[in-house]
């Protein structure tokens, strides 16, 4: 049976427009597991710090480069060599447990293995960021297939309806599998000693 072509059209980019929608929160799901820090060193681990530059709060980021040398350390390599105590200050009031030392031109800041308890709370915080991906991907099905639903009432047949409802769902099961994925991962990579 031919349907109305600018109605198949219309039905094809909701689809489109709810993979996308979709694409877009698998994508902030990604970026959520990306800052959840598994005890590895991450130069963007002190961007919120700011040091006392010239008597003003400057972000760190603004006064050294921070580069990884490893797995757990950092290396601070300041502008200038006046500023290493002040950085050294704020590491130590972040109270972010890490350790630094320092050879005169740059800082090393060492970061302690996550306690199990740290990791166990860090993989709550991965399936709660997980759930949020999910919830937010299942309310875009129940948005596009009220689109659709509507589409409907214009005149188009229900069984092209239908059909567009399972593909709907096909891309809902995709997209959730995708961050059910990226959970097992991540949650692996915390619980890695």
């Amino acid at each position: 049976m031919l349907y109305n072509l600018p109605f198949m059209e219309l039905i094809q980019q909701h689809l489109d427009e709810a993979e996308r929608s979709m694409d877009k929160a698998y994508g902030h799901a990604q970026d959520a597991f990306a800052k959840i820090n598994a005890g590895r060193a991450l130069p963007t681990m002190l961007n919120h710090l700011t040091v006392a530059y010239y008597g003003n709060p400057t972000p760190l980021h603004q006064v050294a480069s921070i580069s990884t040398a490893d797995a757990r350390t950092l290396t601070i390599q300041p502008w200038e060599q006046a500023t290493i105590p002040h950085i050294e200050k704020a590491i130590a009031e972040s109270q972010l447990g890490f350790s630094t030392r320092n050879d005169g031109r740059m800082i090393l800041v060492t970061l302690p293995p996550p306690s199990e308890e740290r990791r166990k709370s860090l993989v709550k915080l991965i399936k709660n960021e997980a759930e949020k991906s999910r919830v937010v991907i299942r309310n875009l099905r129940r948005d596009y297939k009220e689109i659709l639903k509507a589409t409907q009432k214009d005149g188009l047949p229900e069984d092209a309806i239908k059909r567009a409802e399972k593909k709907l769902q096909d891309l809902t099961d995709g997209y959730i599998d995708k961050i059910n994925h990226l959970l097992t991962l991540k949650e692996a990579d915390v619980m890695a000693v």
